[in-house]
């Protein structure tokens, strides 16, 4: 079988880049399918995730001016070169399945693709915002969320990551697959004064508000620290900074860059803790589960809740309730036997998502719609 996971790049770190490598992984590796990872801008790096010698990675250097919206003139102008080579190179592969990754200039033309493939679009964020943004929506946009809602209707089969985003989606041709995780022997000891948040470094993750959680949190034990580790948007990690400072945080608070062995990192705290506005499956609650490490989240849409189970293996506030993410932070930090039952926890209920019992359901989905073996 051969499958094609349609991208941008894989050179950054994201949740979407590290599950898309265990996908590929596992297809090529375990299933022994045929992979390709076709990218618009690769830029000659190297992948930020380690991808099997199985698998093919394409690039065809449309190379999009990320700094200017993806509508700007300059970028349209590139639309018909992208159009032309994307469609040259999946001629030459003819694929089985063909999976779009995120929202690029190629979700719009997939569906109307000539082959006889399978299209598949990917869902890895929330549809929570969006859904409040088209009931207010003016006319032009409320246009282009109905083309957008038609196009995906179009596809074979529209992959949500839990069931309780299927509200914000009016497409018959629905399936819900969670982000796999491998198992790791990394198991946290739990007796590190630190507590770790990571992601990328943008206003949606709330990072902003675990800083301002966190004067309550020191006030009560100045000793432990909070570690943030991410890139992104430079003028926000500035603000970031200028809260720390402002509060005196600066031998508390600490913004570090992102890494490529964040398991082992992850490993070396003691609590991961979750600020985000919403989440869709964030890997990095998974990832936490995997090395025994309790979480503390907002109860935001509509991730978390589908990953962590309450008052077992972490907990889940109120979302966007400062003082009550500081109080159950504060807990776990003054009781160390809660602390290590619910890591113990965390360790056994992230087998739930073990990319064996995840990719089986991919499998199961291409069976269904008889792919090729």
């Amino acid at each position: 079988m051969k499958i094609v996971f349609s991208t941008d790049q894989i050179y950054l770190h994201g949740g979407i880049e590290k599950v898309m490598a265990l996908k590929a992984n596992y297809f090529a590796d375990v299933l022994n399918y045929e992979v390709t990872i076709l990218t618009t801008e690769q830029n000659h790096k190297k992948p930020c995730y380690p991808l099997s010698s199985k698998v093919n990675l394409i690039d065809i250097e449309i190379n999009y001016n990320r700094k200017k919206s993806y509508f700007h003139y300059s970028n349209l102008a590139k639309i018909p070169n992208h159009f032309k080579k994307w469609n040259a190179v999946l001629k030459q592969i003819k694929p089985d399945g063909l999976i779009s990754c995120n929202y690029a200039f190629d979700f719009y033309w997939i569906p109307f693709f000539k082959l006889d493939v399978k299209k598949y679009k990917e869902y890895h964020s929330s549809g929570y915002f969006e859904s409040l943004d088209k009931s207010n929506a003016g006319f032009i946009k409320k246009m282009r969320y109905k083309l957008n809602d038609f196009i995906a209707s179009k596809y074979t089969s529209n992959i949500i990551l839990n069931p309780d985003e299927k509200i914000y989606y009016p497409y018959k041709n629905l399936t819900v697959i969670p982000n796999p995780i491998d198992e790791t022997p990394l198991t946290a000891n739990l007796e590190n004064k630190t507590i770790i948040a990571a992601g990328r470094i943008a206003s949606v993750k709330g990072f902003d508000v675990l800083i301002k959680t966190w004067q309550l949190v020191a006030q009560k034990e100045p000793l432990w620290q909070l570690h943030i580790y991410g890139q992104g948007e430079p003028d926000y990690i500035k603000m970031l900074q200028q809260l720390i400072d402002n509060f005196q945080l600066t031998n508390q608070v600490f913004i570090k860059p992102a890494t490529n062995n964040l398991l082992e990192v992850l490993s070396q705290h003691s609590i991961y803790v979750m600020s985000s506005n919403t989440e869709c499956f964030p890997m990095v609650l998974l990832e936490s589960l995997a090395v025994g490490l309790p979480i503390i989240s907002f109860d935001c849409p509509t991730g978390p809740r589908n990953i962590i189970t309450d008052n077992e293996d972490g907990f889940l506030v109120e979302n966007q309730n400062c003082a009550s993410l500081a109080e159950k932070i504060v807990f776990l930090i003054q009781n160390k036997t809660s602390r290590k039952a619910m890591g113990i926890k965390a360790k056994t209920n992230s087998l739930r998502f073990s990319t064996p019992k995840v990719m089986q359901l991919w499998q199961n989905l291409f069976d269904s719609q008889n792919l090729k073996n």
